[in-house]
């Protein structure tokens, strides 16, 4: 895909019905760690879902490498079956 000297593109129709992109609609661009993202300006619902994913990625980051690298499957399973 090009850009123009206006530096406009084309998004692709499929993409546009996939987020509801409407012919005449407005838009909001962002930039999310280095990558431009554009989604409809009525995306409300959107924008929690996506602040709560945030949110999710977060708690994983915050979790990572905390759990006991000495305990292999079947352990972590028995340990779950008798609760």
């Amino acid at each position: 895909m090009r850009v123009t000297s206006k530096g406009q593109v084309t998004i692709p129709r499929d993409l546009r019905e996939l987020v509801g992109i409407e012919p005449n609609s407005e838009v909001i661009f962002g930039v999310e760690a280095g990558v431009i993202t554009i989604m409809p300006k009525n995306g409300g619902t959107q924008d929690a879902d996506r602040q709560r994913l945030r949110h999710f990625v977060s708690t994983l980051d915050r979790l990572s490498g905390t759990g006991d690298q000495n305990v292999d499957a079947e352990d972590l399973m028995r340990i779950t079956r008798d609760r």
